[in-house]
């Protein structure tokens, strides 16, 4: 077990890391002069992983946020042609926002911008340390140790983990 000094030090560590791929993805996106913020990336990458337009509350609990910050995220992306608020089939009343094909192409952009902010950063280490990291990731993401899971599970579990976690 570390101690409690090492235990903080671990966890500076991490927040340092997780602030140095926030500024070169923020970098990256300024480059490509998609004028997105990083919230409203992130309220793109969410929309993305549903198969149907989902409704604001849908999106406010997925993205651990109160619904009027969906609204403002929504407002912005709305004005710039990237998503659209449209009916719910069955109920007039409930709104759903959906993907447009300019939103669809700043999506590409994104994972591109994302994509090379992980090369820069991941540029240090070879492919076995790189391996190693991604299978302690996973542990820390799922707060389940590998050698509870069972070589096989472990494995399969690393082998569909390797694309970005949550909204990537």
């Amino acid at each position: 077990m570390t101690s409690p000094d090492a235990d903080g030090l671990l966890a500076e560590q991490l927040l340092r890391l997780t602030r140095r791929v926030h500024r070169i993805q923020k970098r990256h996106l300024e480059r490509c002069g998609l004028g997105i913020t990083p919230a409203q990336s992130r309220l793109l990458r969410t929309l993305a992983h549903y198969g149907s337009p989902p409704r604001m509350a849908d999106l406010a609990e997925r993205l651990e946020v109160v619904p009027r910050a969906v609204t403002t995220l929504v407002d912005g992306l709305e004005a710039s042609g990237r998503v659209r608020r449209v009916p719910d089939p069955t109920n007039r009343r409930v709104i759903r926002i959906e993907v447009t094909d300019e939103g669809r192409a700043a999506l590409r952009e994104l994972r591109r911008a994302r994509r090379t902010a992980a090369e820069e950063i991941l540029a240090p280490l070879t492919d076995e340390q790189r391996t190693v990291l991604g299978g302690l990731l996973d542990t820390l993401i799922d707060g389940i140790p590998p050698e509870a899971m069972g070589a096989d599970v472990s494995a399969a579990h690393h082998a569909t983990h390797r694309a970005p976690h949550g909204d990537g």
